[in-house]
């Protein structure tokens, strides 16, 4: 078999739609050839590794025929259906819409070849997206969403089938990662003490409401001025955090040592890891945080449920006065026996176990 995995862009960015991807193609039968498109950036941006790779270097705006860039999309449809005939693929895995948009009005002319279209979060449907998925026939498409909760929502605003494939990790090969929390601390420049600290991890954009973990850190230092916290990303609001870090004096508190490759080696060097996002697909961090050990304070969005159920620490979307209390209510809540609750509710032999033999199911169907 042969699958051609077609991504929107390398870079940090985009890190977790690698991890997910990297772990779908994992699950490819013996022998498999695996090829991968990147249709903007460079593969040394790619924080996972997707196969042998190529680099199509197009801009946004040509992807998306916008502008005087409408004149060319016939000439760049063509290009695709040449490499695609060239490639010999039998699967296409899809990065997401904004790839499905591209590349699913060629497959019109091209039956032999299978399309996954995995949809990793929430995201504004356009009016003729049903209408494209309903060009092919079911058995040259399928559709998948990383969690329940994000499947049936995309469902009931498509009307048409959503799989649900729900990401995992291998347990054993995360954990066997894991730097133990000394080095982990000493990584980040922590001190080695039990001075508390709490981690956060993900892009530095509004939608991860790392403004509002900000803020409510900075109102809970009063009671507990002892306290550290991290967060490891990158991303456009990088300035504007750090200008509230200055502003709230927090300096001394606070850290933000930017996008760090081996950032899933380090939780342990964490006594609770914060997910403060306004909306989320999945949350690979809670996973990983999970795994390692480490209880999770996140906020209360239906995906998170569907994963922690009532083991998990939940504090309203974007409430600063209600983080403020959640992380003062953390520390003097016993996280060893939270962290294993969590772990058993998550069950991540079983959601590995579960999601290896959906994604084999859809390369091999």
């Amino acid at each position: 078999m042969s699958i051609l995995n077609v991504m929107w862009a390398g870079g940090s960015a985009f890190a977790s739609v690698h991890k997910v991807h990297q772990q779908i193609l994992s699950q490819a039968a013996p022998g498999t050839v695996i090829k991968t498109w990147l249709l903007r950036g460079p593969a040394t941006g790619c924080v996972a590794e997707v196969g042998e790779c190529r680099e199509w270097n197009l801009s946004s705006a040509r992807l998306k025929g916008k502008h005087a860039w409408r004149l060319l999309s016939p000439w760049l449809r063509a290009s695709f259906r040449k490499a695609l005939q060239d490639s010999d693929a039998q699967v296409l895995l899809l990065d997401g819409l904004g790839v499905a948009r591209t590349l699913l009005p060629v497959l019109k002319s091209l039956p032999h070849i299978r399309a996954v279209v995995v949809i990793h979060g929430s995201t504004r449907l356009h009016r003729q997206d049903r209408k494209l998925f309903l060009q092919l026939p079911a058995s040259q498409l399928t559709l998948a969403a990383v969690s329940q909760t994000l499947a049936a929502c995309l469902e009931d605003d498509l009307q048409m089938p959503v799989t649900t494939l729900r990401s995992a990790f291998d347990p054993q090969a995360f954990n066997a990662r894991l730097l133990p929390r000394a080095e982990a601390r000493a990584a980040l420049g922590l001190p080695a003490s039990d001075v508390p600290v709490f981690g956060a991890v993900g892009r530095l954009v509004d939608d991860k409401g790392f403004a509002c973990l900000l803020e409510a850190f900075a109102k809970a230092l009063a009671s507990q001025p002892d306290m550290r916290l991290v967060i490891i990303g990158e991303g456009a609001n990088r300035a504007a955090l750090e200008a509230r870090v200055d502003l709230l004096g927090l300096r001394d508190k606070v850290s933000l040592p930017g996008h760090l490759k081996h950032a899933a080696t380090l939780y342990k060097a964490f006594d609770w890891v914060a997910i403060p996002s306004l909306d989320e697909g999945l949350g690979l961090i809670l996973q990983e945080a999970v795994m390692s050990g480490v209880p999770v304070l996140t906020s209360d969005l239906q995906v998170f449920r569907e994963q922690l159920a009532d083991t998990g620490r939940y504090a309203p979307v974007n409430d600063i006065d209600a983080w403020q209390h959640a992380i003062l209510q953390a520390l003097d809540l016993p996280a060893r026996d939270i962290a294993a609750e969590q772990y058993v509710a998550l069950a991540p032999d079983l959601a590995w176990q579960r999601f290896s033999q959906a994604a084999a199911s859809l390369l091999s169907c």
